[in-house]
């Protein structure tokens, strides 16, 4: 079995955003390898790579839709199905521009290439976190602790022009998004992709398994 493993010739900083966010009380009240997580800076561009298993993939028919027509803007939005038991990465660099870190998630699938998910996390905004999926759409997060680890969920959806953040109305928005990373033992965690819609349901859930950093 493989682990992540960070670039070596890089430092690892302590890193206190995620807690910030959170608050000091509700930081303190999670998981230790939740903290350890979420609790470290990557120096030097360097990335650390978690590796897993899809064990959950399901779309109602208006959720595989939008998921298709999300396509267009990089496909921000898990598709196919077929990546249930197939192998799944996520690695995060840090962002020492922007400060803030790039996500990629890469999703196996029964055939053809794997998809492949990219967005930016800044810390920013009303909300302190924000998430860019790139076509200059983005969304405000609310982060909370919770007894099993963190919950990320939208706020609002933006479009950036320039220097100035739009907010799409209701209209525009494909639901509510809610994302989870919850521990469970043993260095492993859990992260679950939630898109609800108060017309359509649920739209989209996937579950994938991961496995956790070996120094």
């Amino acid at each position: 079995m493989r682990h992540e493993r960070p670039i070596p010739t890089a430092p690892i900083l302590r890193d206190g955003r995620f807690r910030d966010l959170v608050g000091e009380a509700a930081w303190n009240s999670l998981p230790a390898a939740v903290q350890r997580r979420f609790g470290k800076r990557l120096t030097g561009g360097a990335s650390v790579v978690y590796q897993g298993t899809v064990v959950t993939m399901r779309m109602n028919p208006a959720g595989w839709l939008l998921a298709q027509l999300a396509r267009l803007l990089g496909g921000p939005l898990p598709y196919d199905m077929s990546s249930v038991n197939q192998p799944a990465v996520v690695s995060v660099t840090e962002d020492c521009a922007g400060e803030g870190q790039f996500w990629i998630r890469q999703y196996g699938r029964a055939a053809g290439f794997p998809q492949v998910i990219h967005s930016s996390k800044r810390f920013a905004g009303p909300t302190g976190i924000e998430e860019y999926i790139g076509a200059g759409i983005g969304m405000a997060l609310r982060v909370t602790a919770d007894p099993d680890g963190l919950l990320f969920e939208s706020d609002h959806y933006f479009i950036q022009l320039g220097y100035r953040k739009l907010r799409l109305p209701a209209w525009l928005r494909p639901g509510a998004l809610t994302i989870a990373h919850k521990e469970r033992g043993n260095g492993r965690f859990l992260f679950s992709l939630t898109l609800k819609s108060r017309l359509f349901g649920e739209l989209v859930h996937q579950d994938a398994l991961f496995h956790d950093v070996e120094a």
